[in-house]
């Protein structure tokens, strides 16, 4: 059993969003942070309207979301994640980024506060080496989107005590979430996978072998996926994509990771995707995906 109560997200943007919903929809205390109070709002009404396609699909009750949506809260202070058992850092992947807020986490948490990170190519153990508390750091990477999807990649950093560990992976199960041991290695399972698959997609579009669509839609169809990588790509975020490919090929060189030099134009063009209504596709709002 978990003996994790309150759960504190720092960082607001598409991955902590639905971090916090998977942490509140199971019964957990849930605080997220943000320097930005937008942030927090946006992302406050975006897990709003999830929850209201939840209870129009019938899986959950309007009193079940009220309760839901009473144990999450916004918070612009990170003082307030002092409270928490453990903080979950959902901020891009930069790793001086992360440094600086682990350690200010650090100034304000409780020497027993765990820290996880949801890095998805960073190493663990360079993150917990800026945390003040590197034994008591581990791995935790969510798969987007995290409200929806079930699997964790749990990554310990040579650091990370065994105790860390195992109170993370009771917690991710006391999610109701699927945890998966990895070593930490660059991408761990899924992005090693992922990142030259979809920058494969992109070539295919910079090249004009097809249509967005119509790659999506062979993929799906052939190879069962229940989205296309183009789809992906705008959920998560070119900006977010080009950090995460440059990490990975930083780290292994492997020349499908790097990043096509389209993903550069659109960015400077701010074709995003979801997020900016433009990215592979055209959207007319931001919501939240699924519900």
């Amino acid at each position: 059993m978990s003996d994790i109560r309150t759960v504190g997200i720092a960082g607001s943007g598409t991955m902590g969003a639905g971090i916090a919903i998977v942490a509140a929809r199971a019964g957990f205390r849930t605080i997220v942070y943000d320097t930005r109070q937008a942030a927090l709002d946006r992302a406050r009404k975006q897990t709003e309207g999830f929850f209201a396609k939840s209870v129009q699909r019938g899986k959950l009750t309007q009193a079940e979301v009220d309760a839901i949506l009473a144990r999450l809260q916004g918070t612009t202070e990170i003082g307030a994640m002092a409270e928490c058992d453990i903080v979950i850092e959902a901020v891009f992947e930069d790793l001086q980024t992360k440094h600086a807020v682990l350690q200010q986490l650090d100034s304000v948490c409780p020497a027993s506060t765990l820290f996880a990170s949801n890095t998805s190519t960073l190493a663990i153990t360079e993150i917990a080496a800026g945390s003040g508390r590197a034994d008591r750091v581990v791995g935790m990477h969510f798969c987007l989107p995290a409200q929806l999807m079930k699997l964790v990649e749990m990554s310990p950093g040579i650091r990370t005590s065994s105790d860390t560990f195992d109170a993370a992976w009771a917690f991710c199960k006391a999610m109701g979430q699927t945890p998966v041991k990895t070593r930490d290695n660059p991408g761990f399972i899924l992005n090693y996978f992922l990142v030259p698959f979809n920058n494969d997609a992109i070539r295919l579009v910079e090249a004009g072998v097809a249509q967005p669509r119509d790659i999506d839609l062979a993929i799906k169809r052939a190879l069962g996926y229940p989205m296309g990588p183009l789809e992906l790509l705008d959920l998560v975020g070119l900006d977010t994509h080009l950090l995460v490919a440059e990490a990975l090929f930083a780290s292994t060189h492997e020349p499908r990771a790097a990043v096509p030099a389209l993903v550069r134009r659109m960015i400077a063009a701010g074709h995003l995707g979801r997020k900016t209504g433009q990215g592979f596709y055209t959207y007319e709002t931001n919501a939240m995906f699924g519900g």
